[in-house]
C-alpha cells in the first residue's frame, strides 16, 4: 500500500528525488527542454528591433519631404545671400555686403521691421487673447458650442483673398464700408477714414485681419486644453473661497501652460512669416507705412530682382524667428519653474 493510503509519510531520499523531478519538469516546461532561449525572451528581443524600424518607416518620410521643403530653400537662400544675382546674369560674389547694406544703410528694411514687430503684437493680442477668453467663455456655455466653435473656426479656412477682399469692403470710405457706416449711425462720422489710405492706422488695418484669421485654430487648441484641467481642482479651490481669477491663474493657466507655450509658437512664428493679407491689402503702402519684412523682401526679389539681397533678409527672417522662439521658451519655462 502507498504511503497516502496507510497515511505514513514517505522516506526523505523518496521526497527529494520527487521534488527534484518535479522541479526538472518545471524547467524543461518553461525552457523548452534546456535547449535555447524561452520564446517569451526572444521575441521581446525581437519587438525593440522591430518597433525602430516601423519608426524609421514612419519618419523618414515626412523628415524627407521637410529637408526638401524647409531645410533646402533656407540653405539655397543662406548661399544666395553672399552673391549679387539678378536672376539672369552671372552671379558676383560679394561676400557679407549684403548684410552690411541690410543693417547699416538700408532705412527701408529698419522701417519695415519696427512694422514688422506691430504687426506681430496686433496680432498676439488678438489670437492669444481673443482666443483665451473665448475658449474660457465656451467652457462655461450649456449649449450650441459645436455651433460656436464651427463660426469661430471659418476664418480659418476662408481663401486669403477672399478675407482680403471683405477687408477692403469693410475699410472703405467711398463707398461707405461697415466701419465707417457703424461711426455714422454711433455719431462719430467725424472719425470716418480710409483706413487702408491713412498712414496712421493701415498698419492697424492690416494687422486685425491676420489676428482676426486665426483667433478660432488657437481658440480650439486652448479649449481643448481647458476641458482637460480636472474638475475636482477648481471645486476645491471654489469651496476655499477662491475667485474665478484665482481659479483661472493658480490651476487652469498652470495646467495648460504647455499648450500656452506651443500656442504662443505657432502665433508668434506665422505672425513674423505674415505675407499675403498685408500684401493684398496695401502691398506695403502708402509709403512704407504698412511694409513688413516678408514684403519688403518679395519686391526686392520679384521687382527689383535682387535676388541675393532678399537672401539675406529671408536669412534674418529665420534668426529672427529662432530667436522669438528661444525667448518665448526662455520666458514661460523660467515662469514655469519659479
Amino acid at each position: 500500500m502507498t504511503s497516502t493510503a496507510t497515511g505514513r509519510q514517505a522516506p526523505a531520499p523518496a521526497r527529494e528525488a520527487s521534488a527534484s523531478a518535479a522541479d526538472r519538469t518545471r524547467s524543461t516546461r518553461a525552457g523548452g527542454g534546456g535547449r535555447g532561449p524561452r520564446p517569451s525572451r526572444a521575441f521581446a528581443s525581437m519587438l525593440p528591433r522591430r518597433s525602430r524600424w516601423s519608426v524609421l518607416v514612419f519618419l523618414i518620410p515626412p523628415l524627407l519631404l521637410y529637408a526638401v521643403a524647409v531645410l533646402l530653400p533656407i540653405v539655397q537662400s543662406l548661399f544666395l545671400s553672399f552673391f549679387r544675382w539678378d536672376g539672369i546674369t552671372d552671379m558676383s560674389f560679394v561676400g557679407v555686403d549684403n548684410y552690411i547694406k541690410m543693417l547699416t544703410r538700408d532705412d527701408v528694411f529698419w522701417t519695415a521691421f519696427v512694422n514688422a514687430l506691430v504687426y506681430l503684437a496686433i496680432c498676439l493680442v488678438l489670437q492669444l487673447g481673443g482666443a483665451l477668453v473665448v475658449a474660457g467663455l465656451l467652457t462655461a456655455l450649456p449649449k450650441a458650442r459645436e455651433l460656436v466653435k464651427t463660426l469661430y473656426l471659418l476664418p480659418a479656412v476662408i481663401s486669403t483673398v477672399a478675407i482680403a477682399f471683405l477687408f477692403q469692403r469693410i475699410y472703405a470710405l467711398e463707398p461707405v464700408g461697415l466701419i465707417n457706416q457703424l461711426l455714422e449711425w454711433v455719431g462719430l462720422g467725424h472719425l470716418q477714414t480710409a483706413w487702408l489710405s491713412n498712414v496712421q492706422t493701415v498698419l492697424a488695418a492690416v494687422s486685425i485681419p491676420e489676428g482676426w484669421r486665426f483667433t478660432g485654430l488657437y481658440m480650439l487648441i486652448i479649449y481643448a486644453a481647458l476641458i482637460a484641467v480636472p474638475k475636482e481642482l477648481e471645486e476645491a479651490a471654489r469651496i476655499d473661497g477662491a475667485s474665478w481669477w484665482q481659479v483661472f491663474w493658480r490651476i487652469r493657466f498652470p495646467y495648460i501652460r504647455p499648450v500656452w507655450i506651443t500656442t504662443t509658437i505657432m502665433a508668434t512664428t506665422f505672425a513674423l512669416r505674415g505675407f499675403d493679407i498685408p500684401y493684398l491689402l496695401t502691398n506695403g503702402g502708402p509709403g512704407q507705412s504698412s511694409e513688413l519684412l516678408t514684403t519688403y523682401m518679395y519686391k526686392t526679389a520679384f521687382v527689383h530682382t535682387d535676388y541675393g539681397y532678399a537672401s539675406a533678409i529671408s536669412v534674418f527672417i529665420v534668426i529672427e524667428c529662432l530667436i522669438a522662439v528661444g525667448l518665448i521658451f526662455l520666458l514661460l519655462r523660467r515662469k514655469d519653474n519659479s
